[in-house]
């Protein structure tokens, strides 16, 4: 379903159209919960991602998928403990909706220290889009730029407001909204998942 009002326009997404993929490893399965292609491109295809929202259950550690080109931001949302070890440093996920950020070429092996852990995904390629990744509760606000955005209800219902507009999300549900001009989304019950993705400007050769 579809509503528009003052540049801002809404699609819900039901998980009944959610799609899976394999991942680029073929090391699990992600649940596709929003994603944008390159013309010409199908689903599950990696050369031609623009963008894309996930979910995926990581059960066992192992490396991560080399993703040379995107920029990835991940936060956990069911379980917790998990480590992302680089040649460098170690990235820490232990606590849930705590989103990191890093480059999809970073040589990365996970490292699970309670169990098996649910996490959120936003990754664009970083010469098209640039991306946010947020985690809304307990009345936090944000301001969103004009663009893409996706709101996750990964856990549990939420409620907020778009603008000043009250609005629900059922569990596991979601809304896409394209903006024409910036919005703010305010928190008021439940943790809701905010990707945010926006074009680059693009210079000629």
């Amino acid at each position: 379903m579809k509503s528009s009002a003052g540049g801002i326009q809404i699609t819900t997404l039901d998980p009944a159209s959610y799609r899976h993929a394999p991942w680029k490893n073929g090391g699990g399965i992600t649940i596709d919960i929003a994603v944008s292609m390159l013309p010409g491109f199908a689903h599950g295809s990696w050369e031609g991602i623009v963008w894309r929202f996930s979910r995926t259950a990581i059960v066992t550690p192992g490396p991560f998928s080399d993703l040379s080109g995107f920029d990835r931001e991940l936060a956990v949302v069911s379980g917790r403990g998990l480590v992302l070890e680089t040649p460098v440093e170690e990235i820490d996920v232990r606590q849930p909706f705590r989103p990191v950020r890093f480059a999809g070429e970073t040589s990365i092996v996970s490292r699970l220290e309670a169990g098996p852990v649910e996490v959120v995904n936003l990754i664009g390629n970083r010469s098209r889009v640039s991306i946010d990744l947020s985690c809304l509760a307990d009345g936090a606000a944000i301001a969103c730029p004009a663009g893409v955005h996706i709101i996750y209800a990964a856990t549990s219902s939420c409620e907020l407001s778009i603008d000043g507009k009250p609005c629900e999300i059922a569990a596991g549900h979601a809304m896409r909204i394209d903006a024409r001009t910036s919005f703010a989304v305010a928190s008021r019950l439940g943790t809701a998942i905010v990707a945010g993705i926006a074009p680059v400007a693009r210079t000629s050769s």
